[in-house]
């Protein structure tokens, strides 16, 4: 259980940097995620993607401050279609990229609590 110290910064077990997600919720989420793409042939793996980042994110605390996730899946999905039409284009090599652009995007949609 995390607590907040007096300076309003929160620890646990006398960590300042923690992650407090279970095991329980990466597994449900993971496997809503798989049937929900499957049945929607990929249409819905953005949102998958937004959900699961926004989990892991949203139980990350660093140095007392928790992070929070403000990624939405019609932003991703806008960005995810121009990344598969680069990569269709050049034959698979942009798809090199398409982590990186993924990492990039996250990181943009990634901040403290204030």
């Amino acid at each position: 259980m995390a607590t907040v110290s007096q300076a309003g910064m929160e620890q646990k077990y006398g960590r300042p940097s923690f992650f407090d997600g279970g095991l329980f919720e990466l597994i449900a989420w993971s496997v809503l995620g798989a049937i929900l793409t499957l049945f929607s042939l990929g249409l819905l793996y953005p949102w998958v993607l937004c959900r699961l980042f926004a989990w892991k994110i949203n139980h990350t605390v660093i140095d007392g401050r928790r992070m929070s996730f403000s990624g939405s899946a019609v932003g991703l999905f806008g960005n995810w279609l121009k990344w598969w039409a680069l990569t269709v284009l050049t034959f698979g090599i942009y798809g090199f990229w398409v982590n990186i652009k993924l990492e990039d995007w996250k990181a943009k949609h990634t901040h403290f609590v204030q």
